[in-house]
């Protein structure tokens, strides 16, 4: 019997390596989805068996932003502890792709190369992934409107996730973000929850935004009350009626600048001590994801040298924050995704006052979401203001390119926003910004997850970077 087992396993895995092989032949992709789907068609227990032989278990990250960065942050921090990770680095985050990643690192015994798995995962995957491997730690880093064609109302997101708990080991880590109402009231449902937050007053906006998603109390409805917001429902917060409210982080950041696209420094404390971190990558967006990197490497036994050697060394993860050098020019992709996302990119432009060539980049494809109306939701104005005021007096016209660029254009002109050329194609009006943009200067390229793809691509034909599923 245990023969047969190892022979079926053995099986799934040379069928995954060819099926990766072909993938990348045939220019259907990189191979970090269909050699799961294969292994598992040939061994349905293919990732349970492997994840069993991971010496320390394996980390999940999930939520709706910053699921790549944030696992990529955590993977530089365990590289710098001596710890060997295997990931799904690509961004393949359903239970296929998950797959996908530790067949890959494994040889034909079913042995794999490295000490501990460190996957990404999709908010409805996260059952699945939890029942099929072996996780010392779950991490969820925050819940906006994203998708909802697919994902419906964040409250049964929030109850997919919290099904999976009962999936974990004994002593498992539910690592949550305590500046999320909803997120945070997840720990009232796990059996050892850990929380991180953010300690910053000169943040505070001073108001709810329009696109704030959890307004009210996740456990019986009242209007939360918050004493500092800082972005969307992000904050500091209490219910007035049944006093739930923001849990005590084990792991903060506190003295938080937002240099604009230069970067972000801040004070990083934790169980391990506390130390000034200097991010290369911009945005509050991104202290939260280097906070929640630093609790799963830390929770992992990586000292504070560590994490801060890998948060300060790491680039970016591709697309989502990346600059690539396009001959005598720089392209900066910047990944949107939903409201919140886009507006604290806006707030990063405002920072930073540099942001003189943009083009944004819309594609409604199924993994963008075919609804594109919230684009109505992202506060354009803000821009516009700081325009107006002469924060922003270098910047040109906006470009908008991509399947919905006329949607976009029509967005910016309501926002009071001067529109530059329109260009549906993703691959053209990548070319034709870059072909506006000066010498010299910075190319800032927002686009969605299809649109992303289609423009590094590109990138890549130009011979200015390289594929995907190359990206380390």
């Amino acid at each position: 019997m245990v023969l047969l087992r190892d022979a079926r396993l053995s099986g799934a895995i040379a069928a995954a390596r060819a099926a990766r092989v072909a993938s990348r032949l045939l220019r259907a992709g990189g191979g970090s989805t269909v050699p799961g789907v294969v292994a598992r068609r040939v061994d349905p227990y293919v990732l349970q068996a492997l994840s069993e032989r991971l010496p320390r278990g394996a980390v999940a990250v999930t939520g709706t932003n910053g699921k790549t960065t944030t696992a990529r942050m955590a993977g530089a921090i365990l590289r710098a502890a001596g710890v060997r990770t295997v990931s799904n680095f690509t961004g393949a985050n359903l239970v296929t792709g998950v797959t996908a990643a530790l067949v890959a690192d494994s040889d034909l015994a079913g042995r794999p190369a490295a000490e501990m798995g460190l996957f990404e995962v999709d908010e409805a995957s996260v059952p699945r992934v939890a029942s099929e491997t072996r996780l010392r730690l779950l991490a969820v880093l925050n819940l906006f409107r994203d998708q909802l064609d697919r994902y419906g109302e964040l409250t049964h997101t929030a109850k997919v996730i919290a099904s999976a708990f009962g999936h974990l080991p004994p002593g498992a880590a539910v690592l949550l973000n305590a500046d999320d109402p909803l997120v945070a009231s997840l720990g009232r449902s796990a059996a050892r929850p850990l929380y991180y937050g953010v300690d910053e007053p000169a943040l505070d906006t001073g108001r709810l935004q329009h696109v704030a998603d959890s307004k009210d109390c996740p456990l019986c409805g009242a209007p939360l009350s918050y004493s500092a917001v800082y972005m969307g429902h992000v904050g500091v917060y209490r219910c007035g009626r049944c006093g739930f409210g923001r849990p005590e982080p084990a792991y903060r950041a506190r003295r938080v600048r937002l240099q604009g696209a230069r970067g972000t420094t801040f004070v990083l404390s934790g169980p391990a001590g506390e130390r000034e971190v200097r991010l290369q990558l911009p945005g509050l967006y991104n202290v939260y994801n280097a906070l929640a990197a630093a609790a799963v490497a830390g929770e992992a036994g990586a000292g504070m040298e560590h994490v801060v050697r890998g948060l300060e060394g790491f680039g970016g993860a591709f697309g989502r924050v990346e600059r690539v050098r396009a001959g005598d020019r720089e392209v900066f992709l910047l990944l949107i995704k939903n409201p919140v996302g886009f507006n604290e990119i806006l707030r990063t432009f405002i920072a930073g006052g540099d942001a003189r060539h943009v083009l944004i980049v819309i594609n409604d494809k199924d993994a963008d979401g075919r609804d594109v109306s919230w684009l109505w939701d992202v506060d354009l104005e803000m821009l516009a203001a700081a325009r107006d005021r002469g924060l922003l007096s270098e910047m040109q016209p906006i470009m908008a390119g991509g399947l919905r660029a006329e949607d976009m254009a029509v967005r910016l002109k309501y926002a009071g926003l001067p529109v530059g050329e329109v260009v549906p194609g993703c691959d053209q009006a990548l070319r034709r910004a870059l072909n506006t943009t000066p010498p010299g200067e910075t190319l800032y390229v927002l686009p969605t997850y299809t649109a992303m793809l289609e423009i590094r691509r590109a990138l890549s034909e130009m011979g200015y970077t390289h594929p995907f599923w190359e990206d380390r």
